[in-house]
């Protein structure tokens, strides 16, 4: 028997092609939400159902589809994920991810405010996810923590991409379905006023967020969508220190630019902010209140440095082939250790030139070729050897040159690290060319202390002084302190060749 759109307030209890109606989870502006469970596969799924009064319009059922269609493109740990779009019995669907625990709306009604720990670890998660759909030019336009979810886990997931859109899409085919898409209480003052809208917005719908997250409020309030919107445009926030005397001034900085009101003001991408959380964990580790970077997964070390994200996109890939690749090794140290390693790695995927032929070697038969440049990349991180980092060139000979830089780092690392003994001769053609990308030339580039350090160390145990110390020289004490954060291995040894230099 068919179900008639109209006359279905409750589907629970109903069959729609292969899912079986549970309960009802709630509503959107748009859809009823469900929880059905998949009689093919026996698993539970979240069943997100157009509205009845809606599914007779063709256009509301053409955004309904297109929000399904931007959603299902986007495959990523900490982004709901699209199971299938539908139509059966007079409804339409889309079956999704059920993530149990509680989206951050709950969890705000029990808990008021939430620790810096909580709230870093959160904004870490999102812009994982803001770096995915940025891969594939989606602005989400209606982030609020009610689109959060909280799994019982711990993972952060972003749900309802309801509102999302292709940036190349014809605003006018979507804005005519509503008034406004988003929330009043979060929108960034773009989207208030109907300009166009970007990455950035989705930045300060985080940060919005975010000062709520922590202060327990958002930052503007009113008794209307007007009022509420008119603070957008033309209010200050209360500084969140003023509010909550707790927060750390490295995290109420980071929010605050985040809802900047002009866009250029903002972090520019998703990978941008990613990039400063990545040192503002380091800074909530040496401070004790939060996680350092070491906690980080590869993909969120790869989507930090790399401002076109183009790291993320072989994610995927890398993690399937990662269970191939010396399985029995990977245990929690030697997991540590990667990760570690991986830092420094992560530093050279910002903005790259050429690539080099410098190290361009004989082929070594006892390398196994990978099927991807990243797997090659993995495989020297975890068997880590000359030939392995050399291997990364000659397998992949047209590759982008920042594979190429990530495969130098490794090599550096392997000569002063991992060999029987130190080669620093071998090491110090490496770091005179890293020194000249555009990377390591930048004051602020964290790539910057690991070539000068490394610069100093070899040339100091090569017996060349005057080199040892115009390298010492490039090293601040800003980028010092960086070091020291990050990379302890090449910080010794920093030290120990100071210390010969007198310095």
């Amino acid at each position: 028997m068919s179900i008639d759109p109209q006359a279905s307030a409750d589907l629970t209890g109903r069959e729609i092609g292969d899912y079986r109606i549970l309960r009802r989870l709630g509503a959107g502006g748009m859809a009823e939400v469900y929880l059905a469970e998949q009689k093919s596969l026996g698993r539970q799924v979240a069943l997100k159902v157009l509205q009845a009064a809606l599914a007779r319009d063709a256009n509301y059922v053409a955004r309904f589809q297109h929000e399904a269609r931007a959603a299902a493109a986007l495959v990523h740990a900490n982004i709901v994920q699209i199971f299938e779009v539908g139509h059966a019995d007079g409804v339409h669907f889309i079956a999704q991810e059920y993530v149990r625990g509680k989206n951050l709306g709950e969890v705000l009604k029990r808990d008021a405010a939430l620790n810096p720990r909580l709230v870093l670890d959160v904004l870490r998660q999102v812009s994982a996810a803001l770096c995915k759909a940025a891969e594939a030019g989606i602005v989400h336009r209606d982030l609020k923590p009610e689109n959060i979810l909280l799994g019982n886990s711990g993972e952060v997931k972003v749900a309802d991409f309801g509102l999302a859109r292709m940036e190349s899409t014809d605003a006018k085919t979507l804005t005519q379905v509503g008034v406004a898409m988003g929330t009043p209480l979060y929108m960034s003052p773009e989207q208030i006023e109907g300009r166009p809208v970007d990455a950035r917005s989705d930045v300060y719908s985080l940060g919005i967020t975010s000062y709520h997250l922590l202060a327990g409020s958002p930052p503007y309030g009113g008794e209307t969508a007007l009022a509420i919107a008119l603070q957008h445009l033309n209010s200050t926030p209360k500084p969140i220190e003023n509010v909550r005397s707790d927060v750390p001034s490295g995290l109420a900085r980071v929010v605050h630019r985040m809802i900047a009101k002009r866009p250029e003001q903002r972090y520019q991408s998703a990978s941008e902010l990613l990039g400063d959380l990545r040192k503002l964990a380091g800074e909530a580790s040496a401070e004790g209140w939060g996680d350092g970077p070491e906690e980080w997964s590869l993909a969120e070390w790869i989507a930090s440095a790399d401002s076109r994200s183009r790291a993320a996109a072989e994610l995927g890939r890398l993690m399937k082939e990662s269970a191939q690749l010396q399985p029995r090794r990977w245990k929690p140290s030697r997991a540590a250790v990667f990760l570690l390693g991986a830092a420094a790695v992560g530093l050279l995927l910002g903005a790259l030139l050429r690539p080099r032929p410098y190290l361009d070697g004989q082929p070594v038969a006892s390398v196994q070729k990978r099927d991807s440049a990243w797997a090659q990349l993995f495989q020297a991180n975890i068997a880590p050897s000359e030939a392995a980092w050399r291997a990364v060139r000659r397998y992949f000979p047209n590759e982008d040159a920042y594979i190429y830089e990530l495969a130098d780092v490794g090599l550096v690392r392997y000569y002063l690290f991992d060999a029987t003994s130190p080669d620093y001769a071998a090491a110090l053609p490496i770091l005179q060319s890293l020194s000249q990308t555009t990377e390591a030339e930048s004051p602020d580039s964290p790539l910057r202390p690991f070539v000068y350090a490394g610069l100093c160390v070899v040339n100091q145990h090569l017996g060349r002084t005057n080199d040892a110390m115009a390298a010492a020289d490039q090293l601040n004490a800003a980028m010092r302190d960086e070091l020291r954060r990050t990379d302890g291995r090449m910080d010794e040894m920093l030290r120990a060749s100071l210390g010969q230099l007198g310095k």
